[in-house]
């Protein structure tokens, strides 16, 4: 008898491993999704330059070396694409998914590599409000990834100083999403997409943790 040998699949099998692992990055080509299809604002994440994220490709944990903008995850990260359907084993805006998505062949990468080195979508490509404009820029100056780890890094030489000025930076962080939700009428759940995951959740990257005390302010401990 011959070996039983297993034909290589060449298929989905609607495992959903795929959606399970990741949420989309998003191209220059998916910003018609947020103008005539079903994407809002609020489905969106950004990854900002030097925030700590798990790179699927190589499977390491490293800075981001670029700004990217992602579909959410259920329960903030790590829990699987925020349109896919667990019960049908489904994409919930199947017709209208992002160019990574339509791309993923999980027995056969290669058209989803060539889609990953394209350009993605930042952004001010999408942001078409001045002030909305101008305060991510203002956001990024004060708050850039680089200037929170140089500050951690200060802390043993410069100590009380040092340490000041990162809570001065995570409450600049903290309190502009309210206050921008608030003065220009915009959802909060947008606030991810606007200025990326809050500082006091991504400082753990550092190595940090934040408290919040009884009287509103924040105590960090390692």
């Amino acid at each position: 008898m011959g070996a039983n040998h297993a034909q290589p699949r060449n298929h989905c099998i609607r495992c959903g491993q795929c959606c399970l692992k990741s949420s989309p990055t998003l191209h220059r080509e998916d910003a018609s999704l947020l103008v005539n299809g079903p994407l809002r604002k609020e489905h969106l994440l950004t990854i900002r330059q030097g925030e700590g994220i798990t790179d699927n490709i190589e499977e390491v944990l490293r800075p981001a070396g670029r700004e990217m903008i992602k579909l959410k995850e259920k329960n903030g990260v790590g829990g699987g694409c925020i349109f896919f359907q667990d019960q049908d084993k489904a994409c919930a805006i199947y017709d209208w998914r992002p160019l990574q998505c339509r791309a993923f062949n999980c027995w056969d990468t290669g058209e989803f590599m060539e889609v990953y080195e394209r350009p993605r979508l930042v952004r001010q490509e999408i942001v078409e409000d001045k002030t909305l404009q101008g305060l991510i820029r203002e956001h990024e100056r004060r708050c850039a990834y680089a200037l929170v780890e140089d500050l951690v890094k200060q802390i043993p030489s410069r100590g009380e100083e040092a340490l000041n000025a990162l809570l001065d930076l995570l409450k600049f962080d903290y309190e502009l999403r309210p206050f921008v939700s608030q003065k220009l009428n915009i959802n909060p759940a947008e606030m991810d997409f606007y200025f990326g995951r809050p500082l006091i959740q991504t400082i753990a990257m550092f190595g940090l943790r934040v408290i919040r005390e009884a009287d509103g302010g924040f105590l960090l401990t390692s």
